[in-house]
């Protein structure tokens, strides 16, 4: 049986990974600097993370939400004390499309309005709800057009403020720094009025963190970077370190009852474990404050490449914009340079998301790599 032919796929077959590479079939080393869609947040086969899966292996894998699970609630009190997100409830599922679709979904049952607003370049998922307000027609199905999703730019606070002056919005979900849409960020300024202008229309505020969330940018939440307070947060991507695991984190102000969520395989003891190990790296090995040294190194050194025309992001969730489209370069620096880095909707920039636990010289590779591309 032919697999559903939907991924164009570079001729690497990755076999094994430690750390910040990865190996083919034939022994090649690869440096991994995109971590899998900034999957990969504490490095390929982590001593911790491993021993605790088979632990937890051992003893129970899965079992429903029907049934008490304590781990759910260790997991909850972690993010609260490394976040310091107080006074938030969590519910877990299992991707970050979940996670967007959920948050919209509660979002409504919270307003009893079902308009949202999303932005410019946006990436949100691709289930139902969460496509619809991804800014990429291509991947709309005529299904998805059903939902009311109106787009409008970062930092145009008129804009704003006249889609939410119609009454009918229950959610703005943003991303503190856009990921696929190209890194991105609004100003500081905007997202204060932003939060001012939700509370004033009885709309809920959703900050997506699931590719900048778990300490990918510097904070262990990009929208940390303002003083804001979300109605609910989403996440997912490098919360399990591969393993499939996602989460919302909703404020109290919206109020639970039976049945109004579910999941059958969010919350399962084995993603729990893979959280709470990815948690407990992240703080033992001080990956947070990693990340801010060496984005601001790769910022620098960026400074010394004469192609790079704009270094962007924060932490370690980077890009390189270059005057030309960078697919060519992105194969070169694979095939020729064995370094692995993504794209973005932005054809003309690259996408930096390694493990946390990144070194100076795994980016001076990248850079020297780059300089021996454009000679």
């Amino acid at each position: 049986m032919p697999l559903f032919d939907v991924y164009p796929l570079y001729d690497v077959e990755p076999t094994k990974a430690r750390g910040v590479y990865v190996y083919d079939k034939n022994g090649k080393k690869y440096l991994d600097l995109y971590g899998g869609h900034a999957v990969i947040s504490i490095g390929h086969g982590h001593r911790t993370y491993k021993r605790a899966l088979r632990k937890q292996l051992n003893r129970i894998g899965f079992y429903s939400n029907a049934v008490q699970n304590p781990l759910q609630e260790k997991l909850s009190s972690e993010i609260n004390r490394q976040s310091g997100s107080k006074d938030y409830e969590l519910f877990m599922c299992s991707s970050g499309a979940e996670a967007n679709e959920n948050a919209l979904k509660l979002a409504s049952f919270h307003t009893g309005k079902s308009r949202v607003i999303a932005f410019d370049n946006a990436f949100h998922g691709r289930t139902s709800a969460a496509v619809a307000a991804t800014d990429n027609k291509m991947i709309q199905a005529p299904l998805n057009d059903q939902h009311k999703v109106d787009f409008i730019p970062f930092n145009d606070v008129e804009a704003l403020d006249k889609e939410l002056s119609k009454g009918d919005v229950c959610a703005v979900i943003f991303e503190a720094i856009q990921g696929v849409g190209g890194l991105d960020e609004p100003t500081n300024a905007f997202v204060t009025a932003m939060e001012q202008m939700c509370k004033k229309h009885n709309t809920c505020l959703i900050a997506d963190e699931v590719q900048s969330g778990f300490g990918r940018s510097g904070d262990f939440f990009a929208f940390q970077n303002y003083s804001i307070t979300p109605h609910i947060i989403t996440m997912a991507k490098g919360m399990g370190n591969g393993f499939p695991v996602g989460g919302i984190l909703v404020n109290p102000v919206i109020e639970s009852s039976y049945g109004m969520l579910g999941t059958t395989f969010g919350g399962n003891h084995l993603a729990c474990r893979a959280a709470l190990a990815v948690l407990e790296v992240l703080e033992k090995e001080n990956l947070y404050e990693n990340a801010k040294k060496l984005g601001a190194y790769f910022t620098e050194k960026a400074k010394e490449l004469p192609f790079v025309t704009k270094s962007k992001g924060r932490g370690l969730m980077l890009g390189l914009e270059f005057e030309n489209e960078v697919g060519p370069l992105r194969k070169e620096l694979i095939f020729s340079h064995q370094i692995f880095t993504g794209g973005s909707s932005n054809k003309k920039l690259i996408r930096i998301l390694p493990p946390l636990n990144v070194q100076k010289k795994h980016f001076d590779n990248l850079f020297n790599a780059l300089l021996e591309c454009h000679k």
